[in-house]
């Protein structure tokens, strides 16, 4: 690693770019930065879909790894600083969170089709998880709420009714943008930006993909609990049933007003209870 870093620094590159691959691009990315090269971490999608634009259809690494480069140098991303040493440790805990939680609901939905002798040995791993699911809840509840702007965005999150801590947790943590953008640049960072599909004479229905999987995924069951636990929500659901939209289409609604209003929220410094929702 030293070796490369010394490389580099030699050359005085204007850009160092890399492909997210599933965390194991942190520790070059970390190394990188901590010697005060500009390096960036796109998204690998970006850059397959430039490579077959280019011409090669295959998904290889070679092909990926060439097509980095003009790809860096025409959509030009922005390098962003690199979080402290806290806030990546606490991404590391949350992120061992979710395997727990993925290894539990496995074990649990084995369990359901299981009886006599396998119930038991079964049961064993989800009480052990459990366990460790609940030291990791403690260690990042400690670590979260040290520092006095954390324990307050934290409070701000929470303040809204079916918010827990798992939720509040992800969006300070995973979605470190929520707050100083606007509502309108935060929606495709979670998948709720509607995106039309009109070309010609074709006219699609508005569909919304995309985004942080798992800030989408914790969002969608904590908008789907906000709309039987805040009443607020349940009756912004209930109008839009009421009018006709099918229950995906309002879930979807509920999770951009709920966006906008926890966006609202960091950027006012304002509670829940002084927010209003817009339909």
């Amino acid at each position: 690693m030293t070796t490369l870093v010394d490389r580099l620094q030699a050359h005085h590159p204007t850009l160092i770019v890399l492909e997210a691959t599933g965390g194991l691009e942190r520790m070059v990315a970390s190394a990188l930065a901590t010697a005060g090269l500009p390096v960036v971490v796109v998204n690998p999608r970006q850059v397959r879909d430039f490579a077959r634009a280019t011409g090669p259809l295959a998904t290889t690494d070679a092909v990926e790894a060439r097509a980095l480069a003009p790809c860096a140098d025409v959509i030009r991303p922005t390098p962003r600083p690199l979080p402290d040493a806290q806030t990546q440790e606490l991404r590391a805990l949350l992120g061992r969170r979710q395997q727990r939680v993925v290894m539990r609901t496995a074990e649990q939905h084995r369990l359901a089709g299981t009886c006599g002798r396998l119930q038991t040995d079964m049961e064993a791993p989800i009480t052990w998880l459990n366990e460790r699911l609940a030291r990791l809840d403690d260690a990042l509840e400690t670590l979260l709420r040290a520092r006095p702007l954390w324990r307050e965005n934290d409070d701000l999150l929470q303040s809204a009714p079916g918010s827990g801590p798992v939720c509040a947790q992800t969006w300070l943590l995973e979605l470190p943008e929520l707050g100083p953008l606007t509502r309108q640049q935060i929606a495709p960072f979670v998948g709720v930006a509607p995106l039309h599909g009109a070309s010609g004479t074709l006219r699609g229905r508005r569909t919304m993909w995309g985004g942080r999987a798992h800030v989408r995924t914790v969002f969608d069951m904590g908008t789907l609990v906000a709309t039987r636990h805040n009443p607020r929500i349940t009756a912004f659901d209930e109008r839009l049933l009421a009018a006709g939209k099918g229950k995906k289409v309002a879930l979807t609604a509920c999770m951009h007003t709920l966006l906008t209003i926890r966006n609202a929220m960091l950027k006012h410094r304002t509670p829940w209870q002084a927010q209003e929702v817009q339909g």
